[in-house]
């Protein structure tokens, strides 16, 4: 990514995936701040060069990106009917979306949500340290309310955006606040969004496959604005919106969801969340440190993957057996084995299949497994991953239920209708969701998603080289009733 001169003292960015990105003097300016410059160090496929080797782009080549695309469909749409202020302010939040992303991007963000087997396996669930599971008082932050303290507390970054005030609209924007228009917001955060328009380019070329490739031109080009400001695409755009969903569906299932990488990411949540209970190594304990973090650009500086990297090489020497185990397996990129893999395509509230089978098997199951090999229980690593759909349904309900809603619920709903890709079709002004189209092939999986369920094994350096194919022998039955 090269940088060059353009005319009206704006600056040319070369990118690899766009071609030239031209930046104005406050995004510049913005780029210039201590919070962004922070994104280099933040990888964008977490630990996914540990598959394909050329995956170490980073937050911030994404981030200029995204904002290149942005600055293409405004000219493409003539603006959309925008003001200059709110065209600038759009490609503000554009530039600033990832900004609250924790080190690893989502791999830290997700720690609250890790479980350790001994919860699966026992109902008195002690913690590494020999206690109750410590209760957290607040919960990690997602990284759009992170990026909404960091652009609104950090004074550098205030300044550039102009004010708090300014701070405050940006931030609005990009965390799809009510006080601003949830339409254009949706070209930032949604189904179809240039987020996703960029990660889906940039991984899949970065990752050297092709599952993400789109017809973004089209895309582009297409897209309209009705009477009553809903974004959408014509009918004859079909095609590439339902190639566009497949791509994403196929980017999850082939690299973000890829076994190897997969599993050596979550080796470390689980010694992350480990080393979080014991309160060692400087492990955020709680949401409250996140945010306070967060706050300060001397602090916020630091959190970046190599806060992650020298948390793995403090635990390489722990006392506790499956800290030290994790912390090789990452250290030396050995990554966990997979025991036994389970994807089922069912409706979305299905729970009776051979996924579910497998669960309750490892629950049941496990604790004499561990006994009967001279284990520990924090050598195995038991993941429900999270479902694939190909789009969201729009929810079907009645107006009693409408009603019996509070105010949280119903705008939860309507941030969900928001974020659907939709379709004009002939007869209607308004355009409906993809899911609705009768002839589309995203219509016929509206209701049903990809589960997968997954058993990891960590060897230790005195593990037999034949325990692992014992271990697979052992469970490879356990979807059987």
């Amino acid at each position: 990514m090269g940088c060059s001169a353009g005319g009206d003292r704006d600056k040319i960015i070369v990118d690899s995936i766009h071609g030239d990105i031209r930046l104005n003097e406050q995004e510049l300016e913005v780029i210039d701040t201590p919070a962004f410059q922070r994104l280099r160090r933040i990888k964008q496929l977490q630990m996914g060069q540990v598959t394909y080797p050329s995956a170490t782009h980073t937050r911030f080549a994404h981030s200029i990106g995204t904002l290149g695309l942005m600055a293409r469909i405004l000219r493409t749409t003539g603006g959309m009917g925008l003001k200059e202020r709110e065209r600038k302010d759009l490609r503000l939040a554009a530039l600033l979306h990832d900004i609250g992303h924790y080190p690893y991007s989502h791999l830290v963000e997700g720690l609250d949500n890790v479980k350790l087997v001994e919860e699966e396996i026992e109902s008195d669930t002690p913690t590494v340290s020999g206690g109750k599971r410590l209760l957290r008082t607040t919960r990690y932050p997602g990284h759009e309310e992170l990026g909404c303290i960091v652009v609104t507390e950090q004074r550098s970054l205030t300044k550039a955006l102009g004010g708090e005030q300014k701070a405050r609209e940006i931030a609005d924007l990009f965390t799809r606040s009510t006080v601003r228009n949830a339409q254009f917001s949706k070209l930032i955060t949604s189904s179809f969004d240039l987020d996703r328009l960029d990660y889906l380019l940039r991984d899949s070329c970065a990752a050297g496959v092709p599952y993400g490739h789109i017809d973004m031109n089209y895309l582009l080009n297409s897209i309209k604005v009705s009477e009553e400001g809903m974004l959408g695409f014509p009918e004859k755009a079909l095609p590439a919106v339902e190639q566009f969903l497949m791509a994403r569906f196929f980017m999850y299932r082939a690299v973000y969801y890829h076994k190897t990488t997969y599993g050596i990411e979550e080796a470390c949540r689980q010694l992350l969340r480990r080393a979080r209970d014991k309160e060692e190594y400087g492990v955020p304990t709680d949401g409250d440190k996140v945010k306070d973090i967060a706050e300060s650009e001397r602090e916020w500086a630091g959190f970046d993957d190599s806060f992650v990297d020298t948390v793995v090489g403090k635990a390489l020497d722990d006392k506790d057996g499956a800290i030290q185990c994790l912390a090789k397996a990452i250290q030396t990129r050995k990554p966990p084995k997979l025991l036994k893999e389970v994807v089922v395509l069912v409706p979305e509230k299905a729970k009776d299949h051979a996924g579910a089978t497998f669960g309750d098997r490892v629950k049941d199951k496990l604790g004499k497994l561990i006994g009967k090999h001279g284990v520990l229980p924090g050598q195995f690593i038991y993941s429900e991953l999270k479902p694939l759909a190909l789009e969201k349904a729009e929810r079907r309900m009645t107006h009693e239920q409408w009603e019996k809603m509070d105010d949280s619920q119903k705008q939860q709903v309507g941030r969900e209708e928001d974020e659907i890709i939709r379709v004009f079709v002939a007869g209607k002004s308004e355009p409906v969701s993809v899911t609705d189209v009768p002839h589309s092939i995203i219509s016929k999986f509206r209701d049903s998603c990809f589960k997968i369920f997954r058993l990891y094994f960590v060897p230790r350096e005195k593990d037999k080289a034949a325990l692992v194919g014992a271990l697979r022998e052992e469970v490879k039955n356990w979807t059987e009733h």
